[in-house]
């Protein structure tokens, strides 16, 4: 039987059924539609939405206010750009307003930006030129750094220079754990995440791990080596991030793998194994978030729970919080 650590080690090119490529490459002129779900981030939309407008390859941006109750949607129209696009979504939550502004784009790429976090300088041509050395490529993504509610860097993700994630074939690898994170570092190809239905609604967390992995069986993912977003930690989201435990994830876990599209392009034998894996990954993070907000009786007890399921899983998950401590 394959072990949660051995997939680990698994080559991004391991799968044993190709999956289908889609014909149409991007094109070197390709623009980029920004959607931006919006719900009470006045202290940061403008902030957000300058960083996405001074992207000179984004054709749009389209933020979808979901219910706001502050002066978020004031401060999107008083900003004059004839890119920008409001629109609202009556509290549906994150995933439809995703997927509502997803409906509208014009692009042939899809980035989908957190309504506090921002883009830096070159970001977004980074992305369309690791796209053009991709063209069978349906998501082409880079990597993070953290800061605070202030705009200052708080993260050493600069460390890990020379750091690879990976291209090409990456399902497998990523049924194990989301490497992605973030979908403000990641361009979409629109007809391909129309083609899989956007983000299940139904997910609370971890749809955008869901749909990743639905985009990966049918294509190509390409990675770019670069620090492209600044994933802001506030009050608002730390709070709601300090109280999750495992247990939560455990749902999109579940779904991933019961998705026969997902499962019709996995390794054959492998699924029991890249199961176990994800749940690793998942009790991992919940141990790094643990630590990152002071909770290090949790943390410990997440640990004993990756070493009943995995011993050879430990060091490894044990190393990671440790870095997750040292804002790595």
């Amino acid at each position: 039987m394959i072990t949660a650590e051995d997939v680990l080690d698994l080559r991004a090119t391991s799968r044993a059924v190709p999956a289908p490529r889609l014909p149409l490459p991007a094109s070197p002129t390709t623009s980029v539609s920004v959607v931006i779900p919006a719900k009470n981030v006045a202290a940061y939309v403008g902030e957000t939405l300058a960083s996405a407008l001074a992207q000179g390859e984004v054709g749009e941006v389209i933020v979808v206010d979901d219910g706001s109750t502050d002066n978020t949607t004031a401060i999107v129209r008083a900003i004059h750009d004839p890119r920008l696009r409001l629109m609202t979504n009556e509290s549906a939550g994150v995933s439809a307003a995703r997927n509502l502004g997803a409906r509208h784009a014009n692009s042939e790429w899809l980035l989908f930006l957190d309504a506090d976090d921002r883009l830096r300088p070159g970001a977004v041509a980074a992305l369309l030129a690791a796209a053009r050395g991709a063209p069978r490529a349906v998501l082409v993504y880079g990597d993070y750094n953290t800061i605070d509610s202030e705009g200052r860097q708080i993260g050493r993700r600069g460390l890990l220079k020379g750091r690879r994630k990976p291209s090409g074939d990456v399902l497998a690898r990523l049924a194990a754990g989301n490497f992605i994170v973030n979908g403000g570092v990641a361009l979409a190809r629109a007809e391909a995440f129309r083609a899989i239905g956007g983000f299940d609604t139904s997910l609370r967390y971890c749809e955008d791990w869901h749909c990743w992995c639905r985009l990966a069986a049918i294509g190509e993912f390409e990675f770019a080596p670069k620090l492209l977003l600044d994933y802001r930690l506030h009050t608002a989201n730390t709070m709601n991030a300090a109280v999750r435990t495992p247990r939560d994830f455990f749902p999109a876990i579940a779904r991933v793998f019961d998705d026969g599209l997902i499962l019709a392009r996995l390794p054959e034998g492998m699924e029991a194994g890249l199961r176990l894996a994800a749940e690793i990954h998942l009790v991992t993070y919940s141990a790094m978030q643990a630590v990152r907000f002071g909770r290090y009786r949790d943390a410990f007890a997440y640990l004993r729970m990756i070493g009943r399921r995995s011993l050879r899983s430990l060091p490894r998950a044990a190393l990671r919080v440790a870095l997750a401590r040292l804002g790595i």
